[in-house]
């Protein structure tokens, strides 16, 4: 991501409430299904990416998890984020970066990324995106992957997107990532609008 798509996505988080951009949730229900499932232990590290607002990190402190990294390329978005938190907001790690820059001394046993990663539409921003799973997830550790589908939108917040089916992200993944269930969900816009997702979790080899 360039520059100018931080500045686009600043300025969105700066003049828009949440529940006035499409992507808003006011439960990530998938995404916590997705996590349970895993049977993970509350010290477990995980990281949100491209987590901006999103209220997932509400729904994880409130589980008890204690290792919570959220990362944007939003400054705006964090600073919402913590905002609404308070003092909760200093038992997260927040990072601002763009995922393809992203460096870091840390490992993550869940590695969640609800639609950041289908804004990466070059090959080479792909394999990158791939290296970097490879490097920061730990040995065992899952993959919760929510794309737009191939029946779901091409753009979102005017900016392209690359669609996704559960044969494309099995072939793109393996064989660093195993492909362990994929479901797809029409997620409601604020706007009465309905975006197909598809949501999977992968497990790394």
């Amino acid at each position: 991501m360039t520059q100018s798509t931080k500045e686009h996505w600043n300025t969105i988080y700066q003049n828009k409430e949440p529940n006035q951009v499409s992507w808003f949730q006011e439960k990530p229900t998938i995404s916590i299904d997705f996590i349970n499932k895993l049977f993970i232990e509350k010290t477990a590290s995980i990281i949100d990416v491209g987590g901006g607002d999103s209220l997932l990190v509400d729904y994880l402190l409130k589980a008890g998890y204690t290792n919570i990294t959220v990362l944007d390329i939003s400054e705006k978005a964090i600073a919402k984020a913590k905002n609404r938190l308070g003092s909760k907001a200093d038992k997260v790690k927040w990072i601002v970066s763009d995922i393809l820059d992203f460096k870091s001394e840390d490992h993550f046993d869940v590695w969640h990324d609800r639609a950041a990663f289908h804004f990466i539409t070059s090959q080479k921003g792909i394999e990158k995106y791939i290296k970097g799973l490879d490097k920061y997830v730990t040995s065992n550790g899952s993959v919760i992957l929510g794309t737009f589908s191939k029946t779901g939108p091409k753009k979102c917040s005017g900016i392209p997107i690359t669609q996704y089916s559960e044969d494309s992200i099995k072939a793109l993944f393996e064989p660093l990532f195993k492909k362990e269930s994929c479901v797809e969900q029409d997620h409601l816009t604020p706007f009465d609008t309905l975006q197909n997702f598809i949501f999977c979790t992968l497990k790394k080899q």
